[in-house]
């Protein structure tokens, strides 16, 4: 890339890696604090790092009182737009679609939080949010936030089981819940698991509010479950309570490899000044602007860019209850885009899959004016080139791959539209993101050359944002993602800078093999595989061989009406062979109908893997349709 196109990209991130405490200083400015921080970073108790530790704010707050005071409550703050309420969608129902100014959202907010006030919730106090994606989820979210309670939001129909743990773990005071989620073809009754849940949890809950959805109303357990609408009557507006900036605002658990979920936590002003900045410079989104990430509130996608970044940005932020395809078609994305005129995209890989599968050609969106989009925005798993270009070529807009992680928060690599858009590299996340101090290490810790792959880290301290720890982990925290290299914060993830700068993210550390001693990234072997035209997605498994150590193993997921799959297959092996060589050792490859996901999307390699070691296996908990994965594991078995 150019200097010119460097300048301003290698300005900011020389100084956030040489000077943090003056770049991160500079960017608290934006916020309005109750008390401003004189320290900016303290070291004192290292690797647990601290970020505005003297300043005092509220997130709640922050997001909306303050842009109701600056003379901004009549702009559209949430939209909610779902596709699955209205009747049956593939009868061509209208969406049910509401929306709430920045003052209608800061009065329901208030509202609420004075109901939790009321029902003994107070700072500190956990409350776990268990719902679907209806905007009373916001609300309740942004209500804790504004008590200074530390919600924990779990996906909603997570298993009892799972829900149980963090009932445990985090110790509400109460827990928040609607009577169903909706899906497709079902719904989905919550209230039965959170019984489940309630009585297996050793924690003992004392009450629950529960929003009854119309499409499947709960039954209550009397003296425990309070009403969403009862739990209103009589209380009065609750201001937003000032904390510390070290605070805890969330809680988010994410799996542990132990079985034990780890919970990760995230104060209220270093992810506030984080995100803000993020909102900026990383998606070049405008206050005013309409941003549309397509995610879920229980992910970590749906607290950061659903929830506070747009807020705390002054965007309007568009929360979708439905599907890329089947509610009711390929458009469904489309028909978002111009309904809401949505500045800037934010989704996942997997979704513009989906919809590629179904509609090869995109020609969907031709019935559709999508001219207010400006960039979309493509994160949570590894982006391939061809979908990659396949989005950009149906959307004619610009098309950014950027990497982060649950425990960062926010974007670790971009390609920072809003400060200097640089050109695009295919299956690269481009740059580090100032405050990310991105270096490969080999195995034994030492930096490898450009191209090389080995173990992304990051230099510690972490950028404001990042995880301060585990609930009530802090042993964990350390040995789980501090202690392999020293000073450096363990990502997991394995790939390469390149000599331009580019960040190369091409596997989980566990999804790089050695095939007769070449270390091989699935993700290349991916790359050329979902380059073929009638392959609609793909995932590579390194299997164990008793002669090459490992092997990998293909299974294709082919365009609807492609009826060529064994040529498929050969064509896929023999451009492998062409493009990685003949190192791979790709010879096993078979065509499924779909891939076993996670609800967020990301496929389920290791569970895979276990299945063709011919290993012990569970039923992940984050599992998107178990009778995928049930599919799949006769199709390995016969391989």
């Amino acid at each position: 890339m150019g200097d010119d196109q460097r300048r301003a990209y290698a300005a900011a991130f020389e100084r956030s890696t040489t000077d943090p405490e003056a770049f991160w200083g500079d960017a608290a400015r934006a916020l309005r604090w109750f008390e401003a921080p004189r320290t900016v970073l303290d070291r004192s108790e290292a690797p647990f790092y601290r970020w505005f530790p003297d300043g005092r704010l509220n997130t709640c707050f922050e997001a909306l009182d303050r842009h109701v005071e600056d003379g901004h409550g009549d702009q559209l703050a949430l939209v909610h737009d779902s596709a699955m309420q209205g009747g049956n969608l593939r009868g061509g129902a209208t969406p049910v679609v509401t929306r709430r100014s920045y003052r209608e959202l800061r009065d329901e907010v208030a509202l609420f939080a004075g109901a939790l006030a009321k029902l003994g919730v107070t700072k500190g106090d956990r409350v776990i949010v268990y719902m679907p994606m209806v905007p009373e989820a916001v609300v309740a979210m942004l209500a804790c936030a504004r008590l200074g309670a530390i919600h924990s939001v779990v996906f909603g129909g997570f298993a009892a089981h799972e829900l149980a743990t963090r009932i445990d773990d985090a110790a509400p005071k109460l827990v928040i819940a609607a009577s169903c989620g909706l899906e497709p073809t079902r719904k989905v009754a919550y209230k039965p698991l959170l019984d489940a849940a309630l009585e297996e949890a050793s924690h003992p809950v004392e009450t629950c509010v529960i929003l009854q959805r119309p499409e499947l109303e709960a039954t209550l357990v009397s003296g425990r479950d309070v009403l969403w609408g009862d739990a209103l009557a009589d209380v009065e507006p609750h201001p937003a309570v000032p904390v510390e900036s070290t605070h805890p605002l969330y809680i988010l658990y994410t799996s542990g490899t132990t079985g034990q979920p780890k919970g990760v936590v995230r104060d209220h002003g270093g992810h506030a000044v984080a995100l803000r900045w993020s909102m900026d410079n990383v998606y070049g989104a405008h206050p005013g602007d309409v941003y549309w990430a397509a995610s879920d509130v229980g992910w970590v996608v749906g607290h950061s860019y659903i929830v506070y970044g747009p807020l705390l940005h002054r965007c309007t932020t568009v929360m979708y209850e439905g599907k890329p395809v089947g509610t009711p078609d390929a458009g469904a994305f489309w028909r978002v885009l111009e309904d809401h005129r949505v500045n800037v995209f934010f989704t996942a890989p997997t979704a513009f899959r989906a919809i590629k599968r179904v509609d090869p050609e995109g020609s969907a969106v031709k019935d559709y004016d999508t001219s207010a989009l400006r960039t979309l925005f493509l994160a949570g798993e590894r982006c391939d080139p061809d979908t990659l270009a396949w989005s950009g070529r149906v959307l004619g807009v610009p098309v950014v791959d950027h990497w982060w992680q649950t425990e960062t928060g926010w974007p670790i690599a971009a390609n920072l539209v809003g400060l200097e858009a640089m050109p695009v590299k295919p299956g690269s996340a481009t740059v580090p993101v100032p405050g990310w101090d991105l270096q490969v290490l080999d195995d034994e810790g030492l930096r490898q050359p450009a191209d090389v792959i080995g173990n992304l880290v990051a230099k510690l301290p972490l950028p404001p944002g990042a995880l301060l720890s585990l609930w009530n982990a802090d042993a964990r925290y350390v040995e789980t993602y501090l202690t392999r290299f020293e000073g450096y914060y363990a990502t997991s993830d394995a790939g390469y800078i390149d000599g331009d700068g580019y960040v190369h993210v091409m596997a989980r550390t566990d999804d790089v093999i050695n095939v007769a001693g070449h270390r091989l990234s699935t993700g290349a072997l991916e790359e050329v595989i979902a380059a073929h035209p009638d392959v609609a997605e793909c995932a590579v498994i390194g299997v164990q061989d008793k002669t090459k150590g490992q092997l990998p193993w293909g299974l294709l997921v082919l365009n609807a009406g492609c009826a060529r799959g064994d040529d498929v297959v050969k064509e896929a092996i023999s451009e492998v062979r062409a493009k990685i060589g003949p190192v791979a050792a790709f010879k096993h490859a078979v065509v499924v109908d779909k891939l076993p996901k996670t609800r967020s999307g990301k496929v389920l390699r290791g569970t895979l893997r276990k299945m063709a070691d011919g290993m012990p296996w569970n039923m992940p908990a984050t599992i998107e349709d178990e009778s995928v994965l049930y599919d799949v594991e006769k199709v390995i078995r016969a391989l």
